[in-house]
């Protein structure tokens, strides 16, 4: 077992240097120095929309470099630990499972130092959408919204429901989630496409088996640094009433707002304001959200229906499907990352599939600078 955490400890060990060969390890500490003098000064918050970005900047930093720190210090003593532990079984085993923790981690972190788009850093929106099939597409809907609120909270990342819309007898028709968090939008922009659950019906008393689908939309929260021009005249605002849990939590004015940009269709709606302003406010922050992210797809060539009110959330569209019966699997159709863990996966056991979908994305972005 020794020479098998030794070479584990060797990989840790690369993947620090090269983090700090991307982090650029001394100009990272100057820069850091120079913020954090920045920070002390009496004027610094006087500009508080340049405060917040520098404050955004010295974070990044000082994770890469704690990052890094932990990773080094942790491979040293892991060096250590397995000349100590030679013949110790018990000792060897703990110094396994801490590599592993380690090396998790390390090539988290490097997947995030290549995180470079413009937006990759910022939060993000997911919504949600209910596929055709009544009932049983929007419990599936309902699932997925569960499954990213799981990975969400395990990931450390704080989510917002913006606005939800409950289905008839189950699930919901759509929902929105807004996600909190360093690389919130780079590590879910995978996510986006349709969903596909094949399982036996809870709702079919002939017991059969199902197909149902759901699409998933992600878009980065725009901060002061992206600007996104929209023409107010074409955009159509309809206000109506927030659902509620009843009794006197029934919200008994139209404050809910749904905008519509008409030339590409694209929707954003929002209720879970107080007020009406709160919720226009916000519902124009996600549209510019959307449409900033449909900017993206064009420049990368890879507009996809889900940001077309016309588009069909079905066959032929799906990125994952999750196979209940007649079997457990779930699969990425793009990444051919598999699992058979169906029960961990829809508790938000997601991160493989994110990593795999990110390996993948930045190995196709290389072969094309490659070229």
């Amino acid at each position: 077992m020794s020479a098998e955490l030794l070479s584990m400890a060797e990989q840790i060990k690369q993947s620090t240097e090269l983090l700090r060969r991307r982090l650029d390890w001394d100009v990272a500490h100057k820069r850091l120095d120079e913020l954090n003098a920045l920070s002390e000064r009496p004027d610094f918050w006087d500009d508080p929309q340049e405060a917040r970005k520098l404050m955004a900047e010295r974070q990044k930093l000082e994770n890469g470099i704690e990052t890094v720190k932990v990773l080094e210090q942790e491979a040293a003593d892991a060096g250590e630990l397995i000349e100590l532990a030679e013949g110790d079984a018990d000792m060897l085993a703990d110094v396994k499972t801490s590599l592993e923790r380690a090396f998790k981690r390390a090539q988290t972190a490097e997947l995030e130092a290549l995180l470079s788009g413009e937006a990759d850093g910022n939060d993000c929106y997911i919504n949600i959408n209910a596929g055709a099939g009544g009932t049983e597409s929007q419990d599936w809907a309902s699932m997925l919204r569960r499954m990213y609120v799981r990975w969400a909270e395990k990931a450390g990342y704080s989510v917002e429901e913006v606005e939800s819309h409950d289905g008839e007898e189950a699930g919901i028709k759509s929902a929105t989630l807004l996600v909190k968090g360093e690389n919130a939008y780079g590590w879910l922009k995978s996510e986006q496409g349709v969903h596909r659950l094949v399982r036996i019906s809870p709702y079919d008393s002939s017991a059969r088996r199902h197909t149902s689908f759901a699409s998933v939309a992600v878009s980065p929260v725009i901060d002061e640094t992206i600007e996104v021009d929209i023409n107010p005249s074409d955009v159509r605002t309809d206000t109506y009433r927030a659902s509620g849990k009843g009794g006197q939590h029934v919200n008994k004015t139209d404050s809910a707002v749904r905008l519509t940009h008409e030339p590409t269709g694209i929707v954003a709606a929002c209720q879970s304001g107080r007020s009406q302003h709160q919720n226009r406010d916000k519902a124009w922050e996600m549209l510019r959200s959307r449409l900033y992210e449909l900017e993206l797809q064009k420049r990368q060539q890879a507009a996809q229906d889900s940001h077309d009110s016309k588009s069909e959330i079905g066959w032929g569209h799906q990125i994952r499907s999750y196979v209940l019966q007649p079997y457990q699997l779930v699969k990425d159709l793009r990444t051919n990352h598999e699992t058979s863990d169906t029960g961990g996966v829809l508790d938000g056991d997601l991160t493989p599939f994110l990593s795999a979908a990110l390996s993948h994305a930045l190995g196709d972005h290389q072969e094309t600078e490659d070229a």
